[in-house]
């Protein structure tokens, strides 16, 4: 072996600490989230509406598709679609950084969904780019408007920092314990109170204790929906222990729920089986009872018939006529 050949060196790139995910493994999980948990989401998100943050916005109808073909065989991610009740789309963003050159992305989503209805032969609806922003972010510091010249794009903004999450946390801790249902509200603020505290630490401290009382949460559906809800909307900035926890959990009661499902359908058609058997049984014992009447009836004419034609015979043996027998019981 030649000396003098100089051995090559792998090139060197820049470590990512122990325990630390890469920005691209951080942005796969974040989408694992909301796949895992979308489905659900979609089933309960119907009749929602995003006024808990300040988003005067019609009730949610429909939870549609996040991921936008885009060019070159790569694929742009916003983070939830809503079909409202007034048939407009609203296209959801959470961010905890205002950037003015985010609204170039905000744009590649407007233009990318109004492809996605050309490509479906359907007439675009009218869109709203809605950002969420987290407790990182103050009213002060956004502007709502941009103008491109020839497009000139508004985003409707909400603010989590204005919202009083240690407040909204023990009222939701309270209803949690004492068994209670909780409203639609509430249920919308379960998900995203996290995102309303400012230090990452303290986002991080309150994914997990939200998701402790979750746990607790009565009613089993609503249960699912919020831990759903927590693993999509924290999915940026959730641990991977939290993250993985919660996932077992949603799986177990959707295994849950589909035995539930399964129980409920067979009790459903049981008592339809029951309910149809009474309700033959009871036209059975109807026409029985009417059948038993018309016999009793029809015995009780003929022993009447029988008496009479007997009281006959005895007045004519007594020598009566049977004009005067007649004239008589007449």
């Amino acid at each position: 072996m030649n000396k003098h050949i100089k051995k090559e060196h792998p090139r060197k790139t820049a470590k990512t600490p122990r325990g630390q995910k890469t920005a691209l493994e951080t942005s796969e999980i974040a989408h694992q989230n909301k796949d895992i948990s979308s489905k659900v989401l979609a089933e309960y998100f119907k009749g929602k509406t995003f006024k808990v943050y300040g988003l005067d916005l019609p009730e949610i109808s429909h939870v549609g598709p996040t991921n936008i073909p885009a060019v070159k065989a790569n694929e742009l991610r916003l983070d939830n679609l809503f079909e409202l009740a007034d048939h407009s789309v609203a296209i959801v963003d959470y961010e905890s950084k205002y950037k003015k050159e985010d609204k170039i992305k905000y744009l590649n989503y407007l233009t990318g969904i109004a492809n996605r209805y050309q490509n479906e032969k359907k007439t675009c609806p009218p869109l709203r780019m809605i950002v969420i922003y987290t407790g990182d972010v103050r009213r002060s510091q956004v502007t709502a408007t941009c103008d491109f010249g020839a497009i000139k794009m508004r985003i409707e903004p909400a603010f989590l920092s204005e919202l009083d999450g240690d407040s909204i946390f023990n009222k939701l801790k309270q209803t949690v314990h004492s068994g209670q249902l909780l409203t639609d509200e509430e249920l919308m603020e379960f998900m995203i109170l996290p995102l309303s505290f400012r230090k990452k630490e303290e986002k991080l401290q309150k994914i997990q204790e939200v998701a402790k009382i979750a746990e607790m949460i009565a009613d089993y559906e609503q249960q699912l929906f919020v831990m759903a809800g927590l693993l999509t909307f924290a999915d940026k900035i959730i641990d991977y222990a939290t993250a993985n926890k919660i996932k077992e959990k949603i799986n177990m009661n959707k295994v849950e729920w589909l035995i539930r499902q399964d129980i409920r359908k067979e009790y459903d058609q049981l008592l339809q089986t029951t309910k149809q058997a009474a309700e033959q049984a009871a036209e059975q014992a109807m026409k029985q009872a009417e059948q038993q009447f018309k016999k009793e009836r029809e015995q009780d004419r003929q022993q009447y018939e029988q008496k009479l034609n007997h009281l006959v015979k005895w007045i004519s043996d007594q020598g009566y006529s049977t004009d005067e027998i007649l004239s008589h019981i007449l």
